[in-house]
């Protein structure tokens, strides 16, 4: 028998059930190694055929793609903005629908771009950004006069700072204005920015305030939620939904912003890194936290919590510069912290006391003595010092939904947040100190009121810690098995929920942050009006107004006296307007001219706010102006300018 060099032939398969025999291809031959019968697939590419590039694919398309067609929409929709004409519910009925259509694909985008968080996360990141843009920038690209007209005094607080170079804290300046010379850190370092930029005014950049300060804002958020969350998809969702709450108007050009931030910054940095030895038990057990939760910082010595203080202390200082109800904030926190025994650390909350105190008493001194003079009366009162604003009631379909919309956002958050201390327990517990910094400042209310406005204050300072626990509420764990496993019913409870309560929130947005427009922007008109009067007035004279809540209203305040006579309780102003003259006339201080400037905006703003009732103020304009003590100077639509003369 002659022998075989080589492999043997292959052994040729049975023939199938009523066929025949299935042949398998040679070694190298197309289509070798598939399992018999399979065939060519003639669905697929053909070979040399192009491959689509990645960002074609549809998964990656529906991520970018929304956040392209959002941005499209949005800037079509900006020219057919009427900010010009708006009516009783501001900018609410003056915004095209596309505008609307816009913030709705934004957030279907975000949704999408959820689900890569955990290996895209700058897809959220560019989605939470854009949101930004999109809820807080139309002022800014579109007005042509400051948003918020009390914003106006700040820029003339730097405009002082730029003429004289100097501070004067002792000085006795009224509306409340020696506080901006006491607490001048945030003036200064934009007075610097106006030079450097070389720029007229800050009113230059103030409408791009709220973006500028939301974008510095967010790797602040996104390192304090990444120090209790290793999951991208519940950091993401905190940071979009503090976005949504963040509806309080505290983030134009102002001290209160900065501070804010600077705030945020150094409560991240204790968190991280002032973590005690031998502090955290059950924590650093993987088994027991909550498959979200990130694990805990590592603990620092003795010596490094010091080096820390060290590297803060500086910022501690600039926060006392900028403003003065931060600082306590910052303590009142950091108090709370030390109540715990992972943050228990009395050398950084002594060091920003005895800062606090030192600035309190030298340049804040006049200050802060009239404010302890007055705790007497307020501490205690929580229905007064819990008052937004003044003491009127809103008014008017827009200021009233506005309010409406206010409370029902902050039910909302903290309802979701609620949710999460039952549903999440273990994440509550790791990110315990998280939930005390949020609840800290809620106690000033026994102490103050700070002129209306203790309401927004404590609501803002409790944001990012509300923001945090309601994204836990919302985004279920993605692992975890035993004790840590989400039910099935859950994940699809979350997976309704999550777009549902994102879309509430953006609906409750809108009028709480637009539905009061009109207090809000003031035509150049207006403007020029104030300008041109208070540039015109000998230096010492008094300037009556209903209310400082108009453009330019402090302009030269170092030179000029100003009385706002209808900023108090309703009761009064009815006396008020029962005789003006015989009411405004008895109470003037000796001046060497005494003049009443009224405008447009004092009329929306005293109305909407409650000071004034309806047709108030024009019954005020007609008292005063047809009055035989006082002489009309210059009167346009946009307001009236009256001169008094008292009779000889």
């Amino acid at each position: 028998m002659q022998q075989r060099h080589g492999p043997a032939p292959a052994a040729q398969p049975a023939p199938a059930a009523g066929g025949s025999p299935t042949t398998v291809p040679p070694p190298g031959a197309r289509g070798a190694g598939r399992p018999p019968g399979t065939g060519p697939r003639s669905s697929g590419p053909r070979a040399g055929a192009r491959r689509a590039p990645d960002f074609l694919r549809p998964q990656q398309l529906l991520t970018w793609l929304p956040l392209l067609a959002a941005t499209g929409l949005w800037l079509a929709a900006l020219p057919g903005v009427g900010f010009r004409e708006m009516g009783d519910y501001g900018l609410l009925d003056r915004l095209p629908p596309a505008f609307y259509l816009s913030l709705a694909v934004l957030t279907a985008g975000f949704l999408v771009s959820l689900r890569r968080a955990g290996t895209a996360p700058w897809w959220p990141a560019l989605y939470c950004a854009a949101l930004l843009m999109a809820l807080k920038g139309a002022p800014a690209v579109l007005y042509d006069s400051e948003r918020y007209p009390w914003a106006s005094k700040h820029d003339a607080v730097i405009n002082k700072i730029l003429a004289t170079d100097g501070l004067r804290p002792d000085a006795a300046l009224d509306g409340n204005m020696s506080a901006y010379d006491q607490w001048p850190g945030f003036f200064t370092l934009n007075a610097a920015l106006v030079r450097a930029f070389g720029v007229d005014s800050a009113a230059a950049y103030l409408n791009w305030a709220p973006i500028v300060l939301g974008l510095l804002m967010m790797p602040v958020l996104v390192l304090l939620y990444r120090t209790f969350s290793e999951d991208w998809r519940l950091v993401w969702t905190a940071v979009w939904i503090f976005q949504l709450g963040n509806w309080v108007g505290q983030d134009y050009l102002a001290p209160q912003g900065l501070a804010f931030l600077l705030h945020l910054t150094v409560l991240a940095v204790v968190l991280r890194h002032f973590v005690r030895p031998g502090s955290a038990g059950r924590l650093r057990s993987r088994a027991y936290l909550d498959p979200a939760a990130a694990a805990l910082p590592p603990p620092t010595s003795t010596r490094q919590r010091a080096l820390c203080v060290l590297i803060l202390a500086p910022m501690v200082a600039a926060i006392n510069a900028v403003h003065q109800l931060t600082p306590v904030m910052l303590c009142v926190t950091l108090l709370a912290l030390n109540l715990t025994r992972r943050y228990r650390n009395p050398g950084l909350l002594l060091v920003a006391g005895l800062l606090m105190l030192t600035w309190d008493l030298t340049m804040g001194r006049p200050l802060f003595v009239e404010t302890l003079r007055t705790l007497k009366e307020s501490v205690g009162e929580l229905t007064q010092n819990s008052r937004a604003g003044y003491a009127g009631e809103l008014t008017g379909p827009g200021p009233e939904l506005a309010g409406t919309a206010n409370i029902l956002m902050v039910l909302a958050i903290v309802a979701l947040a609620g949710l999460a201390l039952l549903l999440r327990r273990r994440l509550v517990h790791s990110a315990l100190p998280l939930l005390l910094a949020s609840a800290a400042p809620v106690p000033l209310f026994v102490v103050n009121d700070y002129g209306g406005e203790m309401l927004f204050r404590v609501y803002l300072f409790g944001l990012p810690g509300a923001a945090f626990f309601a994204a836990a509420a919302l985004v279920p764990a993605a692992g975890g098995s035993g004790v840590h496993r989400v039910r099935p019913w859950i994940r699809k409870a979350c997976a309704l929920a999550l777009p549902l309560s994102l879309a509430a929130l953006l609906a409750g947005f809108m009028p709480s942050y637009y539905g009061k427009e009109r207090m809000y922007y003031t035509p150049p008109a207006e403007t020029a009006l104030v300008v041109r009067t208070l540039d015109g007035l000998p230096e010492g004279a008094l300037v009556l107004a209903t209310t400082g809540s108009f453009p330019q209203a402090l302009r030269h305040y170092d030179k000029l006296g100003h009385w706002y006579f209808a900023e108090q309780a309703p009761a009064e102003n009815e006396k008020l307007l029962r005789d003006p003259v015989g009411y405004l006339v008895p109470q003037l201080p000796p001046a060497p001219a005494v003049y009443v400037l009224l405008t447009r905006t004092q009329d929306v703003y005293t109305a909407g706010e409650g000071l004034l009732p309806p047709g108030g103020f024009a019954t005020l304009e007609k008292r005063l102006r047809d009055s035989p003590l006082f002489r009309t100077v210059e009167e346009t639509e946009y307001g009236l300018v009256l001169e008094y003369r008292p009779a000889r």
